[in-house]
Parts: C-alpha cells; structure tokens; sequence
C-alpha cells in the first residue's frame, strides 16, 4: 500500500497475500481503528494507507490486530489440580512470558519502513 497513490481493495490485498476480502477487511478495520489505514468508499475506492512507514512499528500493527496470542499452544487446564500439571504450567508460563516480551521489544523496534526497503530491494533483483 505503502508503494501507490492509489487505494487499494480488499480484493487486490486479499490477492497479494493469498487470503480471502472479508479477513482482509477484518484486519484493515483494526489498522483504521489505529490511525494506520482508511478506506476510501465507492468507485475507485479502497484502503489507503495514512501515516509514512517509518512512523508505524510493526508492534503498532500487532496492537491495531488486537494483540493475538503470539504462540499456538496454550493451557487446555489453566488451573489443574495435579501438582506435577501446576508446576509444568509455571514453568512454560515464564517461559512464554519472557518469549514474548523479547518478541515485542523486537516488534517495537522495527519500522514498516525497514520492511519496504527490503522489498524494494527484492524487487530490483526480478
């Protein structure tokens, strides 16, 4: 979005990543909460992004999205009775909360702006 003037729909997104419009339109709809997209309705109409890459952390788009759960498991019991499933759940709890804060301190320091020059770069080379 970043790279045209002109909106972009939830269709062509959708194309790009290999997705459908409507979870397109869901994510979008949190980045425009953040300030980070709008929509413009109509014809010739689309998302449109409103602030420059290097003002946007990768940390603001995973807040925008509603800060999803960084790891795929999770406890099927967060409050077992078996002492031996306590002690586990502890233990893997501390280790995913330092995981992710490490994740999110990374997330804080990069810049959409880092991602587009890498990008761009790839595209001179095809």
């Amino acid at each position: 979005m970043a790279q045209t003037d002109a909106p972009m729909t939830s269709q062509q997104i959708a194309g790009m990543l290999g997705s459908n419009a409507v979870v397109v339109r869901r994510i979008m709809a949190g980045l425009r909460d953040g300030g980070y997209v709008e929509a413009e309705r109509g014809h010739g109409g689309g998302w449109r992004i409103t602030k420059r890459t290097d003002e946007i952390t990768v940390l603001d788009v995973y807040r925008s999205l509603g800060s999803p759960d960084l790891f795929a498991f999770g406890f099927s019991n967060p409050r077992p009775s078996c002492l031996v499933e306590q002690s586990v759940n502890a233990t893997i709890a501390g280790s995913i909360e330092t995981a992710t804060a490490l994740i999110l301190e990374q997330f804080g320091a990069l810049r959409l702006s880092q991602i587009e020059a890498e990008v761009r770069e790839k595209m001179t080379k095809i």
